[in-house]
């Protein structure tokens, strides 16, 4: 009995000598772990605000092209309509009078929200107020038939110093094409 009531008096718990070498390794995980998990949040966002952006290209290029006649519009804005910029959201809608911006009446098939964190987006002088697709797919100027082509650079830098650019060309096919940092 004398022999459990000692070995029930023991204090438990751990040795400072055991508790600094745990303190240690806790440090060194932070250390390496953080950066790491930090560039892989970055990265991720990266690609999901590039790919956001290409699904409602896609959508509205598809829209464009089952409809078959009129046209579909992707432009920077809310639902209340076009204004601002990319950053702010964007809307894709059927654009009944093909002036390049919703008016009231004309249905909206997306409503995008504005992008996270610091991430900007903006386009060149051809798509940086609005996208508007024909009936056979190709990109347009509203109000013409010439060619809608431009580029979108999306501002957030990877861990590679990338960033990723959107590059519509003429027949209104997309793709996604890393770039330097600037």
């Amino acid at each position: 009995i004398q022999m459990v009531l000692k070995m029930m008096n023991r204090n438990r718990g751990f040795t400072l000598a055991e508790l600094m070498v745990t303190m240690a390794v806790v440090a060194i995980v932070l250390v390496v772990g953080v950066p790491a998990f930090q560039a892989t949040v970055r990265n991720n966002r990266a690609v999901a605000n590039a790919n956001d952006f290409l699904t409602s290209l896609n959508l509205a290029r598809n829209e464009a092209i089952k409809r078959g006649a009129g046209r579909v519009v992707l432009c920077p804005g809310t639902p209340a309509g076009c204004a601002g910029t990319w950053t702010s959201g964007w809307i894709v809608f059927v654009d009944t009078n093909n002036n390049g911006q919703w008016d009231a009446g004309e249905r909206i098939l997306q409503a995008h929200e504005p992008l996270s964190g610091n991430d900007t987006l903006t386009g060149n002088a051809p798509v940086s107020t609005y996208i508007s697709f024909a009936a056979d797919g190709s990109t347009r100027f509203a109000n013409s038939n010439a060619f809608q082509a431009g580029t979108l650079r999306f501002s957030l830098c990877n861990s590679n110093n990338q960033q990723n650019t959107i590059v519509i060309n003429s027949v209104g096919r997309a793709r996604v094409a890393p770039q330097p940092c600037i």
